[in-house]
């Protein structure tokens, strides 16, 4: 069975940094893209940043040179490190991956459980 984890949320300070951390279990045959969603209250969710097999990357224009999006291929994971941290980055922030779980299948969207990030003096 698939799963996403993530860890590293909490509350951060203005202008703080924080590293979110997000762990795909399970066996698979290959990913796609991982990437960071959040969801603020009353808001929808949006995608905060992607990242590509072959190691390309995009993110929402709001976080663009603060955030930044890593992988680690050997341990199917993906990190999202946060910089300059705003009050509105206030959200819960989901893991998310697109995936073959097996040869010749269609790809398969998971999501994690999601983890809070409160940015607050």
């Amino acid at each position: 069975q698939v799963q996403l984890v993530e860890s590293g949320g909490g509350l951060v300070q203005p202008g703080g940094s924080m590293r979110l951390s997000c762990v795909l279990s399970g066996s698979i045959f290959s990913i796609y893209a991982m990437g960071w969603y959040r969801q603020a209250p009353g808001k929808q969710r949006e995608s905060v940043a992607r990242i590509y097999s072959i190691g390309n990357t995009n993110y929402e224009d709001s976080v663009k040179g603060r955030f930044t999006i890593s992988r680690d291929n050997a341990k199917n994971a993906v990190y999202l490190q946060m910089n300059s941290l705003k009050s509105e980055d206030t959200a819960v922030y989901y893991c998310n991956a697109d995936l073959w779980v097996r040869a010749g299948e269609r790809l398969t969207n998971y999501w994690g459980q999601g983890t809070q990030v409160t940015v607050s003096s």
